[in-house]
């Protein structure tokens, strides 16, 4: 069993993990991207695994964890009941989470540094205001 005392330091303990609020209840990012929220009745995470990984959790654990509704269910944010989940489950849960995370963001950044124009590249206007190469 966990709480959301638990929840919050396994969330803070990750490298670059900072708390934020989120619709009224605090979230936990990594590069600016959260990978956990905590619910507002503290009954209650979310973390976000990938799809694979959130099958392998709820089979492995169906009365601990459920996929989020919706769509973001659907793209692996799963739902922990922290008075079912044990800390190492949980510790398990809330890495891969940040991993993932962290993953993307670097990512993101690589993509955006290789798809930005260098000086002297960039696209010319003509005098009618409209670009040209």
């Amino acid at each position: 069993m966990a709480t959301a005392d638990e929840f919050l330091r396994f969330a803070l303990a990750l490298a670059g993990a900072v708390e934020r609020a989120h619709m009224r209840h605090p979230d936990f990012r990594a590069n600016g991207r959260i990978f956990a929220t905590l619910s507002a009745d503290s009954q209650w995470g979310m973390v976000k695994l990938t799809p694979d990984e959130q099958r392998e959790f709820v089979r492995g654990n169906r009365d601990t964890f459920v996929p989020a509704s919706g769509a973001w269910g659907r793209q692996g944010c799963t739902m922990v009941r922290l008075d079912a989940v044990d800390e190492d489950t949980l510790g398990e849960a809330m890495t891969l989470a940040w991993q993932n995370t962290a993953r993307s963001g670097v990512a993101r950044r690589r993509n955006a540094r290789q798809t930005t124009r260098r000086p002297g590249h960039a696209a010319k206007r003509d005098r009618g205001g409209a670009k040209s190469r």
